[in-house]
């Protein structure tokens, strides 16, 4: 996998299964940042609204309710348009 996957609004059964409740949680502020990935990351989005631009790569939007995977070695740059708060998991 080379690119931003969303899945929008997954259904409870899936995240429980991926043990979502127990990752730990990360928050932002409104802001703007570069930013890249060493390893693989999920992203379970809890409140806000980000839209991330993988250099050279198209804009993906994504907000509460998503499950978002980041592929390693992605290098890209936040837009945090409203306050966020996620579960993650990196690897």
């Amino acid at each position: 996998m080379n690119k931003i996957m969303v899945e929008h609004h997954p259904d409870q059964a899936h995240l429980d299964a991926l043990g979502v409740s127990r990752w730990p949680t990360w928050s932002k502020e409104v802001s703007q940042f570069p930013w890249s990935f060493g390893e693989q990351e999920i992203a379970y989005i809890l409140e806000g609204q980000v839209t991330v631009i993988p250099d050279g790569g198209e804009p993906v939007s994504f907000g509460k309710g998503d499950l978002v995977t980041f592929p390693a070695g992605l290098r890209c740059t936040w837009h945090v348009q409203q306050p966020l708060r996620k579960h993650y998991q990196l690897g």
